[in-house]
């Protein structure tokens, strides 16, 4: 529904059962922007893959048109940067996160993050079509370019402080988060203005990276005094 609402996205097939048609008509208050061509259930699982969850729905639509930095500066909220993440499901959560929490872009590094698949598709929940997902070269030049653009970047990792999102109400942030596992490699901490973690008092040492970024994204836009 979200890439079918969207003026900027390219729509070249519109797949769907009888069934998942009429419900999709009567969410989208009758109109869609395609034509939709009729199947069954199997001709879909045979594009998606049998174990795709895809309510008989499949559609095939261009990849959307990456901005400028220089446009992402100029939305509000903060900007992810990831550090070779490379999980789809990953960054598919970290976008529903941002869509969430208002955040104004996740970027990632070109070489060595996945393409914008069905699978990145399905965990972003429609957020791949409202918070943009931006590919650039080499991220500690995007880093320094933010900072010259007056962004705080904050590396989330450990070895530095508790992030505190109250002490960044003056600031505009760029939240740098790690590869699973590895974390943020050192020249990514290297160009980021400070490095803080995230307060946990049970036993677990660190969390998956999508649940990392919607607690910080959370931690970074509560009200005063929650």
């Amino acid at each position: 529904m979200a890439a079918l609402s969207n003026p900027r996205r390219r729509l070249r097939q519109l797949l769907t059962t009888a069934e998942a048609q009429a419900a999709l008509e009567e969410r989208m208050g009758g109109r869609l922007p395609i034509q939709p061509q009729r199947v069954d259930r199997a001709r879909i699982d045979a594009i998606c893959g049998r174990d795709a969850v895809h309510q008989g729905i499949a559609l095939l639509a261009d990849l959307l048109e990456t901005p400028a930095l220089e446009d992402i500066v100029e939305r509000p909220g903060p900007v992810l940067l990831l550090d070779q993440v490379t999980d789809p499901r990953n960054i598919g959560a970290i976008l529903r996160s941002a869509a969430a929490f208002g955040a104004a872009a996740v970027i990632v590094q070109d070489r060595n993050a996945p393409e914008e698949t069905g699978a990145l598709a399905k965990a972003a929940s429609g957020a791949l079509d409202v918070v943009p997902l931006v590919r650039v070269v080499n991220l500690s030049r995007t880093i320094d370019a933010l900072k010259s653009h007056g962004m705080w970047t904050v590396g989330l990792d450990a070895g530095g402080g508790i992030l505190d999102g109250a002490s960044f109400r003056q600031r505009r942030v760029a939240l740098v988060l790690g590869a699973e596992g590895a974390g943020l490699r050192r020249l990514t901490r290297e160009h980021c203005d400070e490095i803080a973690g995230l307060a946990m008092t049970g036993d677990m040492e660190s969390l998956n990276v999508s649940n990392a970024a919607a607690v910080a994204l959370y931690e970074m836009s509560r009200p005063r005094g929650a």
